[in-house]
């Protein structure tokens, strides 16, 4: 049992640490500047929502790539097209996010935590496939932007209680 923990922890990551790293964090930047002019514009979907569906998405394809590279485990018995299982997840937890987003005396309400249930998705996927590293800093990255980025947001003056 323990020789069996061991092994599931000690899973080699499809990409080096440094590929995972760069890849999030610019993942991260790079939506938020989308999600900071979306802010600014007091569009409904700002800051945090970007974040969190850029580094949903991009955990998708880093999981796409860490299936793919370890293909050959599989053998010739198992034919699987490992964007299904992405593709399942993605569309319930979208179709579950999207409930939760609610249209209400003039504001929309939910974004966050429509994005953020796609973000533990992610997280999901990645803990299922023994990708550590992976769901370890999406948690990391999503509690900050959750948080964090709130706190930021109330000293700009830019948070409202809707999301």
């Amino acid at each position: 049992m323990w020789e069996d923990l061991l092994n599931e922890f000690s899973l080699a990551p499809s990409l080096p640490l440094s590929v995972v790293v760069a890849r999030t964090l610019a993942t991260v930047v790079f939506c938020g500047l989308i999600g900071l002019e979306r802010e600014t514009s007091k569009r409904p979907a700002g800051l945090r929502t970007h974040m969190l569906i850029g580094l949903a998405s991009c955990i998708y394809c880093l999981l796409t790539l860490a299936l793919l590279a370890r293909s050959a485990e599989f053998g010739d018995t198992i034919r699987m097209d490992p964007l299904r299982i992405i593709e399942a997840v993605t569309s319930g937890v979208a179709f579950l996010a999207a409930g939760l987003i609610v249209f209400s005396q003039g504001k929309v309400r939910g974004l966050t935590t429509g994005a953020s249930m796609w973000v533990a998705a992610a997280v999901g996927v990645a803990c299922g496939l023994g990708e550590w590293t992976i769901a370890g800093m999406t948690v990391i990255l999503a509690l900050i932007i959750i948080a964090l980025v709130r706190k930021l947001e109330k000293r700009a003056g830019t948070y409202e209680e809707h999301d």
